[in-house]
C-alpha cells in the first residue's frame, strides 16, 4: 500500500505538469517568444519537412502533444497505483516502462527546459523509485 502512495504522488506531479503545460500552451504568453517579431516570423515560415504548416503551428502542436504525454503518464500510473496496485507491482514491464518514461522526461528537461520542470521530474522519479523499493521490502 505504501509503495502505491509514492507512485500515485509521482504520477500526480507529472499529471499536474502536463495540465499546467497544456494551459500555458493555449492561453497566456508564457510559452510565447519574448520577441514579437520572432512570433510573427514563426507564423509565416514553414519547416523544411512541409509547407502545410507554419513553425508556429508546429510549436503549438509539439507543446500540446508533450502535455498530453505527461497527462497520459500521470493518469495511467495514478490509476494503476490507486486502483490496480497488485497488477502494477507484479508487472516489471510496467514498472520499468514508467521509470524509463520518467528518466526520458528528466533527460529532456535537463537538456532543453529550465530548472523548475527538471526538479519536479527528478522529484517524481525519486518518489516513483521509492514506491517500487517500499513495495519490495
Amino acid at each position: 500500500m505504501k509503495g502505491a502512495v509514492f507512485i500515485a504522488a509521482s504520477a500526480a506531479i507529472v499529471l499536474l505538469l502536463g495540465l499546467v503545460h497544456l494551459r500555458y500552451t493555449f492561453s497566456g504568453p508564457l510559452l510565447q517568444p519574448r520577441d514579437p517579431e520572432l512570433t510573427a516570423k514563426m507564423m509565416n515560415i514553414s519547416p523544411v519537412i512541409t509547407r502545410e504548416a507554419t513553425m508556429w503551428q508546429v510549436w503549438v502542436g509539439f507543446n500540446a502533444t508533450h502535455s498530453l504525454g505527461l497527462i497520459l503518464f500521470g493518469a495511467v500510473y495514478g490509476y494503476l497505483a490507486i486502483c490496480q496496485r497488485e497488477f502494477l507491482f507484479r508487472s516489471w514491464f510496467l514498472l520499468a516502462l514508467g521509470f524509463l518514461a520518467l528518466l526520458g522526461y528528466g533527460i529532456i528537461a535537463k537538456l532543453y527546459f529550465f530548472s523548475s520542470p527538471f526538479r519536479a521530474i527528478v522529484f517524481a522519479t525519486i518518489l516513483y523509485l521509492a514506491g517500487i523499493a517500499v513495495n519490495r521490502l
